[in-house]
């Protein structure tokens, strides 16, 4: 396992693929993307609010383990834990919660961010999906 800065290896391929400007493309895109589905849906509602950079984030977060999945995440700056473990607790959180509701979160919008990092990286470069597969078969 190795410890990133998850942010800088995302940096880098969409730098590479997009120039100076390709990351924080990619990162825009998926805060308008994650904010996009409950923006139209509650776009009535005085009481609805969805404003922040949580997708944008999470964009980040969930397109780095597919790019290192086995690499250490520390989970509230404390507790380690493998990328594609924090993927898969963060996912079913997030489900639960948007499920649950009672909160002011937009757990909707945290989905769609992690889903539009996944999305918008395979379809950048795909073959970063066999890759994925390789090193999550191969823990080291």
């Amino acid at each position: 396992m190795t410890l990133y800065f998850f942010g800088r290896a995302i940096e880098r391929l969409y730098l590479l693929k997009f120039g100076n400007f390709g990351f924080i493309g990619f990162y825009l895109l998926a805060i308008i993307a994650s904010a996009t589905p409950h923006y139209f849906k509650y776009k009535n509602n005085p009481n609805f609010s969805s404003l922040g950079a949580s997708g944008g984030v999470l964009a980040v977060l969930f397109a780095f383990a597919l790019l290192s999945p086995w690499s250490l995440i520390y989970f509230f700056g404390i507790i380690p834990m493998p990328a594609i473990i924090f993927a898969i607790v963060y996912t079913a959180y997030s489900f639960y919660a948007h499920k649950r509701g009672n909160s002011n979160i937009d757990h909707m919008a945290h989905l769609v961010g992690a889903g539009f990092g996944v999305v918008a990286t395979i379809l950048i470069e795909p073959k970063i999906l066999l890759i994925f597969l390789h090193k999550l078969l191969t823990f080291s």
